[in-house]
């Protein structure tokens, strides 16, 4: 019976990391086609002999890159900082806590 609770949550958890890792990719193809879209625009709007490399045409792909890739840590390496099981031992001590403190 326990090893069928432990498969499910594995199951949960795998449908989790999927989303996690869908949502993901959805971020990066929406990154792509707005910049690509900024990148035709700004070309377009250039004088004759104008130059496209000044700051202000790299702002949006810069910082947005930023938080692109703050969600690929958070979605590939998500134990990097905090281990493998941080959470489970968080949460077993959180318990204790609460039932120490509810005899006392």
């Amino acid at each position: 019976m326990k090893t069928d609770a432990i498969k499910e949550l594995q199951y949960i958890e795998a449908i989790a990391r999927v989303k996690k890792i869908k949502g993901f990719y959805i971020h990066l193809i929406v990154y792509l086609v707005v910049n690509l879209m900024i990148v035709f625009i700004n070309i377009q709007d250039l004088d004759v002999g104008e130059s496209y490399f000044k700051m202000e045409n790299f702002f949006t792909a810069f910082f947005w890159g930023i938080g692109l890739a703050s969600h690929a840590f958070s979605t590939f390496l998500p134990n990097w900082i905090f281990g493998r099981n941080w959470e489970e031992k968080k949460i077993k001590e959180l318990m204790e806590k609460e039932k120490s403190e509810k005899w006392e």
